[in-house]
């Protein structure tokens, strides 16, 4: 296994301020001491693995990142269990597919030793900003987020032959700290995030920011959240801006589009049509027409819908906006929405067993 060398930060954040930070983190507000780093070079490969102090990245102006876009991340959080010990969920699927991404735009693949090993190096150094449940509806958790970015000063359109990546980490609070509600979504029906043969499946920046104007669309209609369909057809469902969806039928059916190059393989959306059978649902992947959806909800035979993602784990839809028409799920999260939460949840924290050995151990 790689040796991270620790460089420790000599002023770390005071405990009585670190200790405030955890019980009101809010989301990527605050970041722990340190981060992880480990730097590529075509001639050197993966090397200089380190945890260092966090702080500010120095690059140059015609650093690659800033003018081609090459960059990509991930997400995922570590959860402190009852007997203080310190786990993360199913991060062998983030090291596969930051390399998915890594792929796509070009840049050098990680192995998963190191993937995982930074993870854990940063985790050790940091186990105290690792905030503790109070109580099984308290989410509380360290968010994790290693990224990779083009660093070689150049301009010239060709994939950048010097690399970086990184792993910061910010304890994060309960996405709904007054209880799970649904909530509104947008259609967008100018705007398309990805299209075949794009980047959709990668994890990278500019997708992110290919959503950021139909989010605001949608934050001006009230809603929460942005849907798109199809760039080809403009008829079948995609993704959300930053999370998958899925949708139970009368029937007992878990449907979501499938995947194609467009969207994104969420890990938490592979997780719950895996736990589907369990809780007595049958998954299925498809392409799913907006209509069908629209139908399925009028008759009755779509029962819930919600949205999917590490960040929040399950969002209950309670309605879905457009110029033209509104689908209404109501305004209580579904029964199998919230069942298919709790077990997820229950098995990141430690409070059932892990039979399908889905969680590592950090610290």
């Amino acid at each position: 296994m790689t040796e991270f060398q620790l460089l420790k930060n000599a002023q770390p954040t005071a405990e009585n301020v670190r200790e405030a930070i955890k019980a009101d983190p809010g989301f990527g507000n605050h970041f722990t001491d340190h981060m992880a780093h480990v730097r590529y070079t075509r001639e050197q490969g993966w090397h200089a693995h380190s945890v260092r102090p966090y702080g500010k990245i120095v690059l140059d102006p015609a650093a690659a990142v800033f003018h081609y876009a090459q960059e990509i991340f991930e997400g995922l959080k570590a959860y402190r269990h009852a007997d203080g010990s310190v786990w993360t969920f199913r991060p062998q699927k983030n090291a596969a597919r930051i390399n998915i991404s890594a792929a796509r735009l070009a840049l050098p693949e990680i192995s998963e030793e190191d993937f995982v090993g930074s993870l854990r190096a940063l985790v050790e150094q940091d186990v105290e900003w690792v905030p503790t449940p109070a109580s099984a509806a308290d989410e509380v958790s360290l968010y994790l987020r290693p990224f990779m970015i083009a660093s070689e000063t150049f301009l010239g359109v060709r994939a950048s032959h010097e690399v970086d990546y990184y792993v910061i980490a910010s304890p994060a609070g309960a996405y709904f700290p007054g209880g799970v509600e649904p909530v509104s979504i947008w259609l967008s029906q100018n705007y398309k995030r990805a299209s075949h043969g794009g980047t959709g499946f990668a994890k990278a920046g500019g997708n992110y920011a290919a959503s950021l104007a139909a989010g605001e669309q949608a934050a001006a209609k009230g809603c929460a959240q942005v849907l798109f369909t199809d760039a080809a057809e403009d008829k079948y469902i995609e993704e959300l801006g930053g999370m998958n969806l899925m949708l139970v039928t009368r029937e007992g059916k878990l449907l979501t589009p499938e995947l194609g190059d467009s969207i994104l393989d969420g890990v938490t959306r592979r997780s719950l049509l895996e736990l589907a059978p369990q809780l007595g649902l049958e998954p299925e992947e498809r392409r799913i027409p907006i209509e069908e959806w629209r139908e399925g909800a009028a008759s009755g035979e779509i029962t819930e819908a919600f949205a999917c993602g590490t960040a929040a784990v399950i969002t209950p839809i309670g309605r879905l906006v457009s110029e033209d028409f509104t689908i209404d799920h109501g305004d209580q999260p579904g029964e199998y929405s919230m069942k298919l939460r709790t077990t997820l949840l229950d098995i990141q924290y430690g409070r059932t067993a892990d039979i399908n050995n889905w969680m590592v151990r950090l610290a």
